[in-house]
């Protein structure tokens, strides 16, 4: 019965071992499917002598060794997928050139190096070529023009050079999708290409230069052209979109000049117009106003002027208008009513001008208004308060006048409220005090009046500026410290208890009430005597602990709304209360009078130097570590990331407030004698966390944040080992230009989890943080240390490495582990390898890694097999904007 097979498909199962070997013996055999399992070992050699094969796929299994060449031997091949496996780097193997049957060839991910072989443009029936995440380099041979009946080619995110064919396209009439992004690719867009009936041009992230070829506006059926961060130049094609169904159009950071073209909407099919960060001029055309098909438009950073069409205002999908850094002038229709919509709103850095018409008021959706640095005017309309999905609210630098209108507590999501530099007058609302997540408050140099609402103390501000105002009265005393001072500059009639900020009418008070002197001076005596005995007593109860420093000096600056005063904390900073020390500080566990606990990190100052060498010694350069760290904790917010409660700071001694973690780090936990307690689902949901929180720094915040510290011992964990990534005193920001890497003095990070080219190019950039994260996942799944002297000279990755390749994967899994989750350790096994790849370009992104650990988590993998029998690649899109500033 088995010599009669012809189909075999075992597809999406938990398969592990090695191939077997004599399922090459089965004579009829024509189609084998074995995606989706957990094999291992090499390909066998016998899979070379199949008679009757037209399918194979391998794809998302464990295979090691290089793709081999005998492969190329089985003739009857039409469709051969090998992608996503964690292959050892080698070479396509030219003899792949031999299937001349073949029509669909996969290869994407699997560890590919060198050039690609002349030999595959032999394949003259290949309909479908994927190579994209290898590591391929060298140009794009002239031979691949020679797919005559090609469909698709995909050779994104590689290391490819050179310039594009110039001659040959010609021949691949069916060619319909190209794909070459993210290489290094120059040199112009050959005319030719362009002459192609394309459907998708896909050539992002190279360096390519030169115009566009009108030629390519003749495609009957171009629906996506995205060409975002090369140096292209000069106009785009006059009647680009007339001739075809535009969908998708992104051009963004180059070097394109000239106007929007009148017909990219000419087939009412376009949604997304981006085109940010280049040197186009003139109006918006007409034409885009009665687009109702557009979603989303970016047109910031350009030399845009004139009036915005009434119609575009109110086109009713478009979910984002950014029209940023431009000339446009006029102001916004009162048609913006039919946005509805509209979710994000960016105006600034405009000569916009006149009244913000009521209508605004009916954009439910709306999240964001940005409208700085133009000509606006007149008074808020009172409907702008039913926003009540409003995160974001920035008007300062215009002409706004009147009062903030009645009601603003409904924005019960506003995060940011900058309305600085207008003409605002009455008094600040005290409703301000509801908004429970606002962290940013800016009403400085306007005319606002009376006093500051005690209200204000309810909030969790990051930034507070009402600076230069009319306000009189006393500051709120929360906010009544000399850290606050320059948020109240300016203000002649208001007082408080910071030095400096109101000495004329401290002086009339005085004056007022020297009856009062008298007094002072009689119990002065009586004081003196008190006050010594209590600094005695102090002194005392705190000289093992060297306190040399004045507590009623410390300043304190919340980021959440406390229940405990700063005497608590400082009353604990004793010897007994350190539960760790390391390389930034002492950690204190410190009890509070109401039963919880917090733990506290103590920094000292270079003014310590003589008398507290050892405590500097551990951490050098804390003033720069503890402004990285109150910089980016007291401005994220995220189940995932440690809470950062408030810091306190003199002169010689900064302390930093956290929640406390009762389960204390993974790193000590895991490699201690307490590591039984970590079963696999308890591993899984720490990397899961720690996965979501990383996600968030990196494509969550604005800007992007590197960590450049990720290990076991910064990821801290809660009573329900729910994991927070901590410790983010040599965070740094990702360059806001766009180039995503910033170059560093200096290594930061830890030994055995720092990526290689670190070392080296000292270039930040969120893969290095995705590296260390891989081996994070490595120690959870192999128990091991990251550097450890059982590896030799080797780390935790190369040793892991090289036991799957000598020994097999029963060798690399913790002991400790139950064999029943093995199919799930493997998988995410897999996602460690990935993450630590030698290369950057090959490890994915963060928020790729969470849908890998999500599918994994819910076993409903997408399946590899379509209706129509083909197969189809397993992998994970991350948006159609990825990689891109647009």
């Amino acid at each position: 019965m088995c010599q009669s097979l012809e189909h075999l498909d075992v597809a999406q199962n938990y398969l592990t071992g090695e191939l077997p070997r004599r399922v090459a013996d089965l004579p009829n055999l024509k189609y084998l499917d074995l995606t989706g399992n957990n094999f291992s070992g090499v390909i066998p050699d016998s899979f070379g002598t199949f008679q009757k094969l037209e399918v194979l796929s391998l794809v998302e299994n464990l295979m090691e060794g290089t793709i081999p060449s005998f492969l190329g031997n089985v003739s009857t091949l039409k469709q051969l997928n090998l992608s996503y496996n964690p292959f050892s780097p080698g070479q396509i193997p030219p003899e792949l050139g031999n299937l001349t049957n073949l029509e669909v060839l996969w290869l994407t991910q699997t560890n590919l190096v060198g050039e690609i072989p002349d030999s595959l443009g032999l394949l003259h029936k290949l309909v479908d070529l994927d190579l994209a995440y290898n590591s391929l380099i060298g140009p794009i041979p002239s031979s691949l023009t020679g797919l005559t009946a090609a469909v698709q080619v995909e050779l994104y995110n590689n290391s490819l050079t050179g310039e594009l064919p110039r001659e040959g396209w010609l021949n691949m009439t069916s060619l319909r999708l190209l794909d070459a992004s993210m290489n290094r690719l120059t040199g112009p867009i050959p005319t030719e290409l362009c002459e192609l009936p394309l459907e998708s041009l896909n050539l992002y992230e190279n360096n390519l230069e030169g115009e566009l070829p009108e030629s390519i506006a003749n495609s009957p059926n171009l629906y996506e052209l995205r060409l975002f961060r090369n140096q292209f130049s000069g106009k785009l094609p006059e009647n680009l979109g007339k001739t075809s169904p535009l969908r998708w159009i992104d051009v963004s950071t180059n070097k394109f000049s000239g106007q929007i073209p009148e017909n990219l909407c000419f087939n009412g099919a376009l949604e997304e117009v981006l085109m940010i960060e280049n040197s186009f001029s003139g109006e918006i055309p007409a034409s885009l106003a009665e687009c109702r098909s557009l979603l989303r438009v970016r047109l910031g950073h350009n030399n845009f002027s004139g009036e915005v069409p009434a119609g575009f205002w109110g086109l009713p999908h478009v979910s984002l208008l950014e029209l940023i850094a431009n000339s446009f002038s006029g102001g916004i229709a009162r048609t913006i009513a039919g946005a509805t919509n509209l979710s994000q709103l960016i105006l600034s850095e405009n000569n916009f001008s006149g009244d913000v018409p009521a209508e605004i008021g009916l954009l439910d959706n709306l999240l964001e208004f940005s409208g700085n640095d133009n000509n606006f005017s007149g008074s808020l309309p009172g409907s702008i308060v039913s926003l009540g999905q409003l995160v974001k609210l920035d008007l300062h630098n215009n002409a706004f006048s009147g009062e903030i209108p009645e009601g603003i507590h409904s924005w019960k999501k506003l995060n940011e409220l900058n309305l600085a530099n207008n003409d605002f007058s009455g008094g600040i609302p005290s409703e301000i005090g509801d908004m429970a997540v606002l962290n940013y408050l800016d009403l400085s140099e306007n005319r606002f009046s009376g006093k500051i609402p005690v209200e204000l103390q309810n909030l969790k501000l990051n930034r507070l500026n009402l600076s230069y105002n009319h306000l009189t009265g006393d500051i709120p005393p929360l906010y009544a410290k000399g850290i606050y001072k320059d948020s109240f500059l300016g203000n002649l009639g208001l007082c408080g208890d910071i030095e400096g900020l109101c000495d004329e009418k401290a002086e009339v008070k005085n004056m007022g009430y020297s009856w009062f002197l008298r007094s002072i001076f009689i119990l002065a005596g009586l004081v003196l005597i008190v006050g010594v005995i209590w600094f005695y007593l102090k002194y005392m109860k705190f000289k093992n602990v060297k306190r040399t420093i004045d507590r009623s000096k410390w300043t304190l600056m919340s980021f959440h709304k406390l229940g405990f005063r700063e005497d608590e904390i400082l009353e604990a900073l004793d010897e007994d209360n350190v539960i760790g020390s390391g390389s930034s500080g002492k950690v204190y566990k410190v009890v509070l009078s109401n039963g919880e606990a917090v733990a506290v990190k103590k920094l000292w100052g270079r003014s310590k130097l003589s008398d507290e060498s050892n405590d500097l010694e551990k951490c050098n350069n804390q003033d720069d570590g503890f402004d990285a760290e109150v910089e980016t904790l007291g401005k994220i917010r995220h189940k995932n990331i440690v809470k950062l409660w408030c810091c306190c700071t003199t002169r010689d001694c900064k302390l930093l407030v956290y929640e406390y973690m009762p389960n204390g780090s993974l790193g000590d936990l895991l490699h201690s004698t307490k590591s039984g307690l970590l079963d696999w689902p308890i591993r899984f949901k720490i990397a899961m966390d720690a996965a979501e929180g990383l996600s968030y720094l990196h494509h969550d915040c604005a800007p992007p944040i590197v960590h450049r510290d990720v290990k076991s011992n910064n990821i801290l964990l809660d009573a329900d080992y729910g994991a927070r990534v901590a410790d983010f005193g040599v965070a740094k920001v990702v360059d806001g230009s766009g180039k995503g890497t910033k170059s560093m003095s200096v290594i930061a990070g830890s030994c055995g989890y720092i990526a290689p080219e670190y070392a080296y190019t000292l270039r930040v950039n969120e893969k290095s943080d995705i590296y260390s994260f891989g081996v994070v996942i490595l120690e959870l799944v192999t128990g091991k240390l990251p550097v450890d002297p059982e590896f030799g000279e080797k780390d935790l990755v190369k040793w892991v490495c090289a036991t799957l390749d000598q020994k097999g994967i029963d060798n690399v899994i913790d002991p400790k582990l139950d064999s029943c989750f093995k199919d799930e350790i493997c998988r995410v096994l897999n996602i460690g390898l990935l993450c630590t790849s030698p290369l950057p370009i090959n490890r994915p992104s963060m928020r790729r890694i969470v849908h890998m650990m999500q599918e994994i988590s819910s076993r409903n993998q997408l399946k590899n097999i379509g209706k129509d029998g083909k197969l189809t690649p397993y992998y994970y899109e991350e948006g159609s904007e990825q990689g891109s500033v647009a």
